[in-house]
């Protein structure tokens, strides 16, 4: 007994240094996890509405359902854009920032700046930029030879890939931040043993940073594929979903679903398959980080 006192004493300053972010976690993430998995078995409709069990009804109608098709399939092509492009030019912008000296701060700064700006703000800019009759982009790519410029969110077909472009743009500065501190985390004499064997900028890049930042990448990587199933802001205030369905994603389709349907179970089924195919994303990058990550 004595023992055992003793031993939940001296766990004690670490269960009270810990609860507080505990309760915080459950209140905001658990619970509404939890509620939410559970709702997805009803009809619930929302505000007071009685709802009752319908077991897998959801689930069945969705994937029947060609919008929540369509929304999957714009998903996936976004990802599939917006993940490689933003790594590579947030690790070209960390290498190439790792070399200044002098401009380093006012790059850095410029770069994360939009960021932290707001993606209500930055749409409606980009909005107005895109503009395919008065927009300045349209005009300069006129100006340089191009008779028929696209018509970026007025277009079906470019909408989708505008929306990356400006997610890319917003985002790239942050991801920056975080490999930039990374590679200033490469040992210094691993560079300069990789001098004295003879290689050049290029193979130290390949044998050297690549490996010693292959953590920090792979972390990238995991926050990056989060934040492309998280897209909404842009969709709402730029497209609304169009032109047509060509914009509409999983969690904007979700918005509709509980906010303007009131079909709070079905969106919540919905939200729920959003949160397998993030886990099954994840699990399979963490089953693959051993072939690629140096610790």
């Amino acid at each position: 007994m004595i023992d055992r006192s003793s031993k939940l004493r001296a766990y004690l300053p670490g269960v009270l240094f810990i609860l507080p972010a505990f309760l915080l976690f459950s209140v905001f993430i658990l619970f509404p996890l939890i509620y939410g998995i559970v709702m997805s078995f009803t009809d619930y409709g929302g505000f007071n509405l009685k709802s009752n069990f319908i077991g897998l009804e959801n689930y069945v109608n969705l994937f029947r359902d060609d919008y929540f098709k369509i929304s999957l399939k714009n998903n996936f092509i976004y990802a599939a854009l917006f993940v490689p492009l933003t790594i590579i030019l947030a690790l070209l912008s960390a290498v190439s920032l790792n070399r200044i000296i002098h401009l380093r701060k006012y790059f850095r700064m410029t770069f994360y700046f939009p960021h932290i700006t707001s993606m209500v703000s930055i749409a409606i800019v980009w909005g107005l930029l895109l503009n395919p009759l008065r927009g300045p982009v349209n005009s300069m790519l006129k100006g340089i030879g191009i008779a028929n410029p696209p018509e970026w969110l007025m277009s079906s077909k470019w909408a989708l890939i505008a929306i990356v472009l400006i997610a890319v743009w917003k985002s790239f500065g942050y991801y920056m931040m975080i490999l930039l501190a990374g590679i200033q985390g490469v040992p210094e004499y691993l560079y300069e043993a990789a001098k004295l064997d003879g290689a050049n900028a290029f193979k130290r890049f390949r044998y050297v940073t690549l490996p010693g930042l292959s953590p920090t990448l792979f972390l990238v990587l995991i926050l990056t594929v989060v934040s492309s199933f998280q897209v909404f802001d842009l969709v709402s205030v730029l497209t609304d979903g169009g032109p047509g369905r060509s914009t509409n994603v999983l969690v904007f389709r979700l918005y509709q679903e509980a906010f303007i349907h009131y079909r709070m179970g079905y969106a919540s089924a919905m939200s729920t398959v959003l949160f397998l195919i993030i886990m099954v994303i994840s699990l399979i990058q963490f089953r693959l980080e051993k072939k690629w990550v140096t610790y």
